[in-house]
């Protein structure tokens, strides 16, 4: 915690270039460019200084290293729609989690980054599992401003920012009342009252009265805001029920340089036309199917497919869900929305559109499509080869490239099998022994 306060008064990192980044070319794959289309057989993928040069049935080999797929799939890397990785190890061992600054006086101005540890245990094993990229969004303490969350690689080095300060997230709804004191009418005057402070700030910085522990707005608060009234950063939101969902829309109309994109969203297919007509993207959770809270009593695991169907911006997030060591099962739900298109009555995805909600899709909920998230040329160049069906859980990656550069898969979860795979003889640990 006192390193996120730490960061709300400091400048922030930089982002880090790949180091070794390869020339290659992976040939005969079965490709699968993450925007939604189906897969192509007998695709080639040239990566070139860290980026992708073409992809597709025609492209050309491009020289360096040259891989042969064999008729496998071959997809850009998983990106985790909003995460805590990196920032909490264990749950009840709080000097291990840097989610969040409970009693700390700043709240939008904390930053992410300076609690992200990239040796987290979860970074590798979801890594082992095809994810390359993750959001990472902070948690709220007191007030309904958690902080700027970022965008992070999980290759195997200690430079894992890709975009700092990339968004800001706020609870809404229940959470969102609890912390602004206790109902929704307070979250939204909390809501209100920070950005006409942040509106002051902006006016005549040298001016804004920074009251410390008194203030509902600090300086560094006030300084994070800016980009969010603006427009150029992101606001995720966490919210849930239908009316909190309109609530965001109308916030949206008020302040007009706001952009939202929905967290969560479990009764988002009962707005989803208003959701579309507003063009706002959600990072829907894709599991949420019972009435957990009384803020998602319209639960559906159709949720995804009915916002899709009626034109939203959808892809996977997973708020509540584990979301700080379990970011791979973003695949078992993408490919749980393929199983839904085939029951009757029920609302999917096709294996493509499925697919781009784990690559694409959260990629271009914040504003980051044109680096990641697909096979484009000019993006980076996160590639996996997997030994099946990506979207079936028993698959697995056999070679994964960040920035062009070959990870390792291997963690901590595939030594300790390995090591106890075939049990034998052998010394006691020292502590055992006399």
């Amino acid at each position: 915690m006192k390193r996120l306060i730490l960061a709300a008064l400091l400048a922030g990192s930089t982002t880090v270039a790949p180091a070794a980044a390869q020339d290659v070319t992976i040939t005969n794959a079965r490709l699968v460019l993450g925007d939604g289309s189906a897969p192509v057989e007998g695709g080639t993928v040239v990566i070139r200084g860290g980026r992708v040069v073409s992809a597709g049935r025609g492209a050309a080999a491009g020289g360096g290293r040259t891989i042969d797929a064999g008729g496998r799939y071959v997809t850009p890397g998983i990106v985790a729609g909003f995460t805590r990785l990196g920032i909490v190890e264990v749950d009840g061992v709080g000097t291990t989690n840097d989610a969040s600054a409970r009693e700390s006086v700043f709240n939008a101005g904390l930053d992410v980054t300076a609690g992200l540890n990239p040796r987290a245990t979860p970074i590798a094993i979801n890594r082992t599992d095809g994810v390359t990229r993750a959001v990472v969004a902070p948690d709220n303490g007191g007030s309904i401003f958690a902080g700027q969350g970022a965008v992070i690689d999980l290759g195997n080095d200690m430079d894992a920012v890709t975009r700092p300060r990339a968004f800001q997230f706020m609870e809404w709804g229940e959470a969102g009342a609890r912390a602004a004191g206790g109902s929704r009418p307070a979250a939204m005057a909390m809501f209100r009252n920070a950005l006409f402070e942040a509106q002051a700030y902006g006016r005549n910085p040298a001016s804004f009265a920074d009251r410390g522990k008194e203030a509902l707005l600090t300086r560094a608060d006030a300084q994070a805001l800016q980009g969010v009234l603006s427009g150029q950063v992101p606001l995720l939101i966490h919210v849930e029920r239908a009316s909190d969902i309109l609530g965001v829309l109308a916030l949206k109309r008020e302040f007009a340089g706001l952009k939202p994109v929905l967290v969560g969203a479990a009764e988002g297919w009962t707005v989803a036309q208003q959701i579309a007509a507003a063009g706002v993207p959600v990072l829907a959770s894709a599991l949420a199917d019972l009435p957990a809270s009384f803020e998602q009593l319209a639960a559906t695991q159709s949720n995804i497919g009915r916002m899709k169907a009626a034109g939203v911006t959808v892809g996977i997030g997973m708020i509540g869900d584990d979301e700080a060591r379990q970011a791979r099962l973003v695949r078992q739900y993408a490919g749980n929305l393929v199983a839904l298109s085939k029951i009757p009555g029920a609302a999917g995805l096709d294996w493509g559109a499925a697919f781009a909600t784990i690559t694409s899709l959260p990629a271009r909920a914040i504003g980051m499509d044109a680096e990641i998230g697909t096979l484009a040329a000019g993006r980076r160049g996160d590639v996996v080869i997997w030994d099946g069906d990506p979207l079936e859980i028993g698959s697995v990656p056999t070679q994964l490239f960040i920035d062009g550069v070959e990870q390792p898969l291997t963690n901590r979860q595939t030594r300790l099998r390995n090591r106890y795979l075939v049990p034998e003889e052998q010394g006691l640990p020292k502590a055992y022994q006399h």
